[in-house]
């Protein structure tokens, strides 16, 4: 019998390295995907003039909450579900905005575990692009992918770097490496 955690596999790494493009072609595929929350919760509080853009704290503990929802919404889903990040993102969140990761954070990250092989799309400043929420600089964009790697390896995720190519490819290889193809139902999503 497998672990339920198996069939919960994060594509996680740096902003701007193509994570969400390769979600999106995952869930145009017919799989079940939960977003990025980090994205979502930006969006969600500048248009409601929240206090969580300012705010790294209250946006991480936002970012706690949707994880956790994210991922018991998962367990219900039919396997495989694709995560862009996971809760081992916090970890880098934190070390990069305000030093050590909460010891409830470092709970949630021990109990709530995903499959033990995480993809990472490396740090690719040939793609990268700023927008309304990616405001990092490439030199931030960089050490964020750098703390994202360190967050994943430290905690036991095996990280598998995603080709430097093109979508479709990475979107082959992805289904490749798990020995999938794509569903004859249509996708679900978390939503918002």
């Amino acid at each position: 019998m497998t672990s339920p955690q198996n069939g919960l596999v994060v594509i996680t790494g740096g902003p701007g390295s193509g994570k969400t493009t390769l979600i999106s072609l995952l869930h145009e595929a017919g799989f079940a995907t939960a977003p990025e929350a980090g994205r979502a919760i930006i969006q969600d509080q500048t248009a409601i003039g929240g206090p969580a853009v300012a705010d790294p704290a209250l946006r991480a503990e936002l970012n706690l909450c949707w994880d956790l929802r994210s991922y018991r919404w998962a367990l219900n889903q039919p396997e495989p579900v694709f995560f862009d990040h996971a809760l081992p993102s916090l970890a880098a969140h934190y070390r990069l905005a305000s030093g050590p990761v909460p010891p409830h954070v470092e709970a949630a990250i021990a109990a709530f575990r995903y499959r033990p092989q995480v993809f990472l799309a490396p740090w690719w400043p040939e793609i990268y692009r700023n927008d309304a929420e990616r405001r990092q600089t490439l030199v931030e964009a960089r050490q964020t992918s750098e703390a994202i790697v360190e967050a994943y390896s430290r905690r036991g995720y095996q990280l598998i770097e995603l080709p430097r190519v093109d979508p479709r490819n990475r979107l082959r290889f992805v289904l490749e490496c798990l020995n999938l193809s794509a569903p004859v139902t249509s996708a679900t999503t978390s939503g918002r």
